[in-house]
């Protein structure tokens, strides 16, 4: 078993989020557990004392509240004793009608699901590079992998995201620091009940146990399920001009 490692969860009460910290806390992880409903945050907190983590601490705020990132950071590192691993988690599944109606609307999607995520990569960043060690992971999505009509807010988000994570695992390489960009598929989570599923979708169980393989081992770029990268190599390899007239 390897020795239990400092984890600082960002959206800890997502179906993903939490099923990869019960797989930290059988590896009796330590856990500061960041999220805005305190109920379900206490509910996940108390829930992964029983499962063995080493410790667990909660913090609630919204993650657009970006001038309380620092404050984040250092809280944790307090509490913890030191931050081993960052795993960025939050988000939320625009309605791509209301962001095609209403630029306020698309504005308010990119904010939370890129800008307060390039704050906290940043900061998270900078955090690792200085103790030259620790691994950073994103919650990205295939669907930043193309922009397709049915949601391609989400997609632009998720693209800008990924973009991101390739230039801060570019520049922390060399100080010792893992960037993991992490990209599932259909996942059956409440933020998706209402869609029409079919074998494509996953268990979030089985995702979060893949995001937790990925924090401690994982490559650089890791999808969940493992088919969606050849999946999503072949709709990339769709020329534009046939592309743009398919209904995806």
């Amino acid at each position: 078993m390897s020795n239990p490692r400092r984890v600082l969860i960002c959206g800890a009460t997502s179906a993903i989020a939490s099923a990869a910290a019960r797989c930290a806390a059988a590896s009796h992880d330590l856990l500061f557990l960041v999220g805005r409903d305190p109920a379900k945050l206490r509910a996940v907190a108390d829930d992964l004392r029983v499962r063995g983590a080493a410790q667990v601490e909660t913090f609630v705020m919204d993650m657009n509240d970006i001038a309380r990132h620092q404050m984040l950071i250092d809280e944790c590192a307090l509490r913890l004793g030191g931050v081993d691993a960052v795993l960025i988690a939050h988000g939320t599944l625009p309605d791509q009608a209301a962001c095609e109606a209403s630029f306020d609307a698309a504005r308010a999607e990119l904010e939370t699901n890129f800008m307060s995520v390039v704050s906290l990569l940043t900061l998270a960043g900078n955090y690792c590079e200085r103790q030259g060690k620790g691994t950073i992971a994103v919650i990205s999505s295939v669907a930043g992998d193309r922009g397709r009509q049915s949601n391609y807010v989400y997609g632009t988000a998720k693209g800008a995201v990924s973009i991101f994570l390739q230039g801060l695992r570019n520049r922390l390489h060399r100080h010792g620091v893992r960037v993991i960009t992490i990209k599932p598929g259909f996942v059956d989570t409440p933020m998706t009940a209402n869609f029409p599923k079919n074998p494509l979708w996953a268990d979030p169980s089985s995702v979060g146990r893949g995001v937790y393989r990925a924090l401690c081992d994982g490559g650089d770029v890791v999808y969940l399920p493992w088919f969606w990268r050849p999946i999503m190599l072949l709709i990339r390899s769709i020329p534009e001009r046939m592309f743009k007239s398919l209904r995806l």
